[in-house]
Formats: structure tokens, sequence, C-alpha cells
């Protein structure tokens, strides 16, 4: 009986890792789908608390919802104006800022050559490969614009997700057959989220406006361009601030010279460790509750899954994704790897909802 019993207990594991793989699978191949998806949940986060304080005031949910949606996407359409012209300015230069690299690159070899540093070319335009650093940016860039093309199948999702947000647990206890119910863990999960992603966008933006300005004080190209990539990154936790800054100071670097280069990464590191040590834990206050190496490994898993946006919101999917394992008795031990050492603590039990009963 014990033989047939771990054979049983070793299928299930194995039939929930082919599950697993199979999910993954079809998410990459609708990524394009999820992504949709995603970006209008993340809309719909920001959203979301203008709607209920605007309903808290006694204005009806229609009104709420158009009101919050008008603004959005007046944000939307200014904010577009603008870097889609940068874009577009920035992809027809491209050519002539990869020909200036590989040329600036080739002068710093035979300076280095001059003061006896022996240094490949090879090794500065295989290796190393400003120019394909370039390269990624603009398609970064394209798939941000391939993503507004679809604006409007993404407004109208966010406005549907807002007419619902009230209703939803309205709609849970309906189906739980108990209209005092109360979801204790889950409404403090999507209390976190919204507390997250909203400040969050909020420093991000106080990032992406410092950029901005530091790029626009040196002269440099563009600076709007990478306030909003400084914008975007500045959600990949840790390493977004240095990814940002390395195209923007190959733009320097080919623009003006080396100073200037290595100023735009200065400002750049600088306003990264201002925003991330400063500012984030005044206005944020609490830990994400995962692991550092979660959160890298979220970062790649996420980011290679479903692209940038992946990378952008792989800290909140990564949190709903403990969630669930949380929530489950076979995987809790699963979220608690997950989470950070610190916050590690027995978990209360699981409440089986569907058998409380109303005296």
């Amino acid at each position: 009986m014990k033989i047939i019993s771990k054979t049983v207990s070793e299928n299930n594991y194995l039939a929930g890792i082919a599950a697993l793989v199979i999910i993954i699978a079809g998410i990459n191949l609708a990524q394009s789908v999820v992504v949709l998806f995603l970006v209008s949940i993340f809309l719909a986060l920001l959203g979301a608390p203008a709607v209920l304080w605007l309903k808290e005031r006694r204005i009806p949910s229609g009104i709420a919802v158009t009101i919050v949606m008008a603004v959005m996407v007046t944000v939307i359409i200014l904010i577009g104006a603008q870097i889609g012209t940068s874009v577009r300015s920035f992809s027809d230069e491209l050519p002539g800022m990869q020909q200036r690299i590989k040329e600036q690159v080739l002068q710093i070899s035979t300076f280095l050559a001059d003061k006896g540093f022996i240094v490949s070319e090879n090794f500065f335009l295989e290796y190393l490969n400003p120019s394909a650093i370039m390269g990624l940016t603009a398609n970064l860039l394209s798939g941000l614009s391939s993503i507004l093309s679809d604006l409007l199948l993404v407004l109208l999702t966010v406005t549907f997700i807002l007419l619902e947000v009230s209703s939803f647990p309205v709609k849970i206890r309906a189906i739980l057959g108990d209209p005092l119910q109360t979801f204790p863990r889950f409404s403090k999960f999507v209390v976190d989220i919204k507390h997250y992603m909203l400040y969050k966008t909020i420093i991000n933006l106080i990032a992406g406006i410092l950029i901005t300005a530091w790029m626009y004080i040196l002269g440099i190209q563009f600076p709007v361009l990478w306030g909003f990539l400084g914008f975007l990154l500045h959600y990949i936790p840790n390493i977004g601030a240095i990814i940002c800054a390395i195209p923007a100071a190959l733009m320097a670097f080919t623009q003006i010279g080396l100073s200037s280069a290595l100023l735009v990464l200065a400002g750049n590191l600088v306003i990264g460790f201002i925003v991330g040590n400063v500012i984030e834990p005044r206005l944020m206050g609490r830990k994400l509750g995962l692991s550092t190496l979660v959160v890298f490994v979220s970062l790649v898993f996420w980011g290679s899954l479903l692209g940038l946006v992946g990378a952008i919101l792989c800290i909140p999917l990564t949190i709903a994704l403990k969630f669930g394992l949380e929530s489950n008795e076979g995987t809790r031990w699963i979220g608690v790897l997950l989470g950070s050492e610190k916050l590690a603590a027995p978990l209360p039990p699981i409440i089986d909802n569907s058998k409380i009963s109303v005296s």
C-alpha cells in the first residue's frame, strides 16, 4: 500500500509539472493577448482608487468611470504624442548613431594602444557591442508603439474593469451563498497590489522627470524619450536604473564625448539611488515580501515570457503567484520559499469558505 501511495503521489507531481509546462507554453504563444490584458489591469489598478473615491462622494458609477477614463485618455494622448515623435526621430537617426559609435570605439582602441594597452577592436565591437545595445533600445521602443496601436482595445477593457470593480465582491459573496462573507487575506492582497502599483508609478514619474531634466541640462538629444524610458525601467527593481542609463550614456558618447557619457551614467545612478533608497521607503513604507533572489529570477522569467511588460510587472505578478500558492495547502511551502526571510512566519490556517454556515 505504501508503494502504491508513493507511486500515486509521484504521478501527481509529474502531472502537475506537465500542466505547468503546458500553461507556460500557452502563455508564451498567446503573448500579445496576455500583454494587452496585463496592461489593461495595470491601468485599471491605477484608476480604481479614483473611481472608488468619486463613488464615495455619491457620484454614479458610470459618471465616475467616465471622468477617470477622460483624464487617463488625455494623459496618454499628451504623453504619447511627445514620445511618438521622439521614437520616430530616434529610429531615423539610429544607423548614423551606430556608425558613430563604431568610429569612436576604434578611436578609443587606438588611444589605448598608444598608451601601451593592446585591446582588440573585436573586443569592443563584438563582445561589448554598443551598437547592438542601441538596436535593442530601438526594438524595445518599437514594442511599446505596437502596444499603443491597440490602445482603443486596452481602454475599452479598462473601462469595463472599472465598471465591475465595486460589484466583484458582491458576486463572490453570491457564489459562496453568504452575503456577509469577508475575505481578509484576499482584501489585504488587493490593497497591497494597488498600493504598490500606485505609489511605484508616482515614484517612477519622479525619476522620469529628474532624468529628463538631467538630460536637458547636459544637452543630450531626446531628453523626454530618456525620461520616459527611465520611468518604465524603474519598475524593474534593483537593475532598472542601470539598464536605462546605458543607452542614454551611449547617446551622449556619440553626440558629445566620453565625459558627457560619464556624467549621464553618474546622474542616472544617483537618481536611481535617491529614488530607491530615500523616496521609495518614505512613500511605500512596506517591504515587498519577496526575497532578493526571487526578485531577480522573477525578472528573468516574466521578462523572457512576456517581454518588456513582463519585466515591468514582474513584482506584482510574482506577488500574485505567491498569494495563490499560499492559499493552497499543498503549495503553501512554495509560497513561503518565495517570501523574504525577515517576513517568514507561520501562515494562518486556510478557511474553506464553502463550509461556513450562517446561523
